[in-house]
């Protein structure tokens, strides 16, 4: 007997948060390096950078003008700092700026910290993921206006 699944209606009932955020300078490269390999001295400095260790790999994120030649990496990302605190207890954050992304296919690389998340997109489909976010009640938050080359 084939087995029937009731629709997912989880969507429906995830809260929808309207979120600031803002584009962090520059372009940033999601690097692979082997498990257990020591970080390098160049992955430590940017506005932004995550270092993650598994068994398997040790990944990346920096200013991709960081990162030397012959290093695995995919570069060209803008990176979107979701504008924090948010309680850990709080549900639905990062699933109200994603979610809207995914249904326009942008792919995306998110990351979180205690304090807040950070969404990585490819360089070309910055105008998209802008329309998208705004479409979705999300605010760009820029006090030099930087962003506007997103859509220029």
């Amino acid at each position: 007997m084939p087995v029937i699944r009731e629709e997912d209606d989880s969507q429906e009932r995830r809260p929808r948060h309207k979120l600031r955020f803002r584009q962090l300078p520059g372009l940033y490269a999601v690097c692979q390096l082997p498990g257990g390999a020591p970080v390098p001295e160049w992955a430590a400095s940017g506005h932004f950078v995550s270092i993650t260790h598994s068994e398997e790999e040790v990944s990346i994120v920096c200013p991709e003008d960081n990162v030397p030649p012959g290093v695995k990496a995919e570069r060209g990302w803008i990176c979107f700092k979701l504008e924090g605190p948010f309680p850990f207890a709080q549900t639905g954050v990062l699933a109200s700026f994603i979610d809207p992304l995914a249904e326009q296919g942008v792919p995306i690389f998110a990351i979180s910290t205690f304090d807040t998340d950070y969404v990585l997109v490819q360089e070309s489909y910055a105008g998209v993921t802008l329309a998208t976010l705004r479409e979705a009640g999300h605010e760009l938050w820029s006090p030099d206006d930087s962003w506007k080359k997103l859509i220029e």
